[in-house]
């Protein structure tokens, strides 16, 4: 008896531990990491401010979590053409999937929504697959806050908002950082083998740039526990509230984070207008990808959870592990 219920504590146990979400089903199934940003301190003014926790996408989407979506979607299609007519230029399984538009990015997140039974977060008009499918955008009493009319209230993936993704790159608690580095590290070239650095240009024209992107996580962690969100692709922004409050589906997108072809936007520029790319919606460029962003985790009560702190962690095992021993004395 006592063997049952310590495989039943260690299943619940792993079940508490395991922050990944997974898609998708047999040779087609992948996980998804994501890294907790708090809600509790927010930047007094400027960017970064986001009430509440959520959850930024640890690592840029990769080419095999793309291509596998599109195993069981369907390459995603649409209107305008433009903003399909492209195939990732850097191939890789883990290499950030690329030539992607903000478009396709959204039909992406829509299907990591759908595929769990959530709402889907971007309005499309016309038939699923077909040329007439095109971006359309919510009402106020649908819209996120009221608000975003590009994000549906209810949805539970989605792009990152400008404000979701400085505050996961930039803010350490206190301030915004100059840096998404961890204290005590510096942004520096990595090589996309040692674990360590980022991947950019230092100084082009000059010097020649990095041979592309590398696979996801082979440099620095940061220091909200993402990586890359200083190079390797630039990343699409959900919200365009830097250029314009209109929400128009053919509004010019916020690009963040640089990519390994240029040193502009690696770091967090005070001014905001420095170090801040857009383009259109529809554009395919090898040098774009995206990252997702999500909810917190819903609260779960766990029997598994022996001292009561609202976790299932190590701790909790270490009491199972010294009660069982005593009962097995």
């Amino acid at each position: 008896m006592r063997f049952f219920l310590a495989i039943g504590f260690c299943l619940c146990f792993i079940s508490g531990i395991i922050w990944a979400d997974t898609f998708g089903t047999g040779s087609d199934q992948f996980d998804m990491d994501f890294v907790t940003i708090s809600g509790e301190s927010n930047p007094n003014s400027g960017y970064g401010i986001v009430d509440g926790d959520y959850r930024m996408g640890k690592f840029e989407i990769t080419n095999d979590q793309w291509n596998k979506f599109v195993n069981i979607n369907g390459a995603p299609t649409g209107d305008p053409s433009d903003a399909y007519d492209q195939n990732g230029g850097w191939s890789g399984a883990n290499v950030p999937t690329n030539e992607v538009s903000w478009h396709e990015a959204a039909q992406f997140v829509n299907w990591l929504n759908t595929s769990k039974g959530y709402q889907a977060a971007y309005k499309f008009t016309g038939t699923k697959g077909q040329s007439d499918y095109a971006l359309d955008t919510w009402s106020a009493t649908e819209a996120d806050n009221g608000t975003n009319l590009y994000r549906h209230k209810d949805a539970f993936y989605y792009l990152p908002t400008h404000d979701e993704w400085i505050k996961a790159a930039y803010w350490n608690g206190t301030e915004r950082q100059t840096y998404a580095t961890k204290p005590g590290e510096s942004l520096h070239l990595g090589n996309g083998q040692s674990g360590s650095g980022w991947n950019y240009t230092v100084n082009y024209p000059q010097d020649p740039p990095p041979p592309g992107p590398w696979d996801v996580g082979s440099g620095s962690e940061e220091l909200n526990g993402t990586f890359d969100m200083m190079g390797n692709v630039a990343e699409w922004i959900e919200t365009s509230e830097f250029l314009s409050s209109d929400y128009g589906v053919q509004t010019n997108r916020l690009l963040r984070g640089g990519s390994h072809l240029s040193f502009y936007g690696q770091n967090f520029d005070y001014d905001g207008d420095n170090n801040i790319t857009n383009t259109y919606p529809s554009n395919e460029q090898d040098y774009i990808g995206f990252r997702v962003a999500s909810e917190p985790e819903p609260a779960i009560s766990l029997a598994a959870d022996l001292n009561e702190d609202g976790l299932v962690n190590v701790e909790d095992l270490a009491i199972f592990s010294s009660q069982w021993l005593l009962t097995e004395n």
